[in-house]
């Protein structure tokens, strides 16, 4: 068997089928593994008429028909689903079939069926309920992974990854640790060496604008510092704490490969301006490879055909390392 990629599927009231298509379409202009959707078939035909896409479809329906990919078909491992409309609202209606899409993609990585798996946008909202933080954190969980596995936004000018994600500013504090840290931008410079034979250079931004630090916060400017030390020991290539004003100028970015955050928006937003579809989510810490598009459900824009493609693009594009 061809060392394949399997596409989950996704919310299916989103723009993730659309985007599915438009990869199809432009699959000629970029280099790729083979891939299949994992998803159910009679949905997303009748999405393709919806959007009208002239692309041709094939079911397969057990796991070793893998062998029998069809070059010239979208491949689609069909999973039972019963909605017959092609696009509704969000609702946790999808849940148990957005569920059974990830079992089966987690269940082909572990067995070596597929090389990793992408998956398309979830309603993190609907989904998870607040039991969990997003994605990330449910493979992470169900892989059983005692940590939450490392994000990193990655683009091949600049990556970027936040130690915390998902929790309110007023948690942060009291979520940074400093065996996450280490943990964590310790995977990340495995990542790059295991698969881009280079030692990346780390910015480590502190928690406040101009690493202002009051007497009540402290604590935490040792512990960041404690963490530089640590890294350095280890011939890791980090400097730090970066004001967090200035780590994504020119000049400054410029000196790194990767930029570490210590919350979310802290680093997405100016990294999200800066390269706006042209990045990809990936997972570090799973037993296999687990990527995402960038972006979200797109809700206001789903089955109007303008959805941007160009990070599931980049995302399949991305398994051309992986050996």
């Amino acid at each position: 068997m061809k060392k394949l990629i399997a596409i989950v599927a996704g919310e299916p009231n989103s723009i993730s089928s659309e985007i599915i298509f438009k990869s199809w379409k432009s699959k000629r202009k970029y280099k790729h593994k083979p891939f299949f959707v994992i998803g159910n078939f009679k949905l997303l035909n009748l999405q393709r008429l919806k959007l009208k896409y002239k692309i041709k479809i094939n079911k397969i329906e057990k796991y070793y028909d893998l062998n029998k990919l069809s070059n010239k078909k979208l491949n689609i491992y069909d999973v039972k689903y019963n909605q017959n409309i092609p696009f509704k609202n969000i609702s946790g209606k999808s849940n148990e079939y957005i569920f059974k899409c990830f079992d089966i993609a987690t269940k082909l990585a572990i067995k070596k069926k597929i090389v990793g798996f992408i998956n398309c946008p979830v309603s993190k909202e609907f989904l998870f309920k607040k039991k969990y933080q997003g994605i990330t954190e449910y493979l992470s969980r169900k892989a059983k992974i005692r940590d939450d596995g490392t994000m990193l936004i990655f683009n091949n000018k600049l990556s970027v990854s936040p130690l915390t994600k998902h929790i309110s500013i007023d948690q942060i504090t009291n979520k940074l640790n400093k065996i996450d840290m280490l943990n964590k931008i310790t995977a990340i410079n495995k990542f790059y060496k295991k698969y881009f034979l280079i030692k990346p250079h780390f910015a480590l931004l502190g928690l406040n604008p101009h690493n202002y630090c009051s007497s009540k916060e402290s604590k935490l400017n040792k512990k960041i510092d404690n963490v530089i030390k640590i890294l350095r020991r280890k011939k890791i290539n980090i400097k730090g704490p970066i004001s967090p004003d200035t780590s994504f100028s020119t000049s400054k970015r410029k000196q790194f490969d990767v930029i570490i955050g210590m919350y979310h928006d802290q680093v997405l937003t100016p990294f999200k301006a800066l390269y706006n579809f042209k990045a990809i989510n990936i997972t570090l810490g799973l037993p296999y490879i687990r990527i995402s598009p960038d972006h979200g459900v797109g809700e206001d824009i789903v089955g109007k055909n303008v959805a941007n493609a160009d990070s599931l693009i980049e995302s399949i594009k991305f398994f051309n390392f992986i050996k």
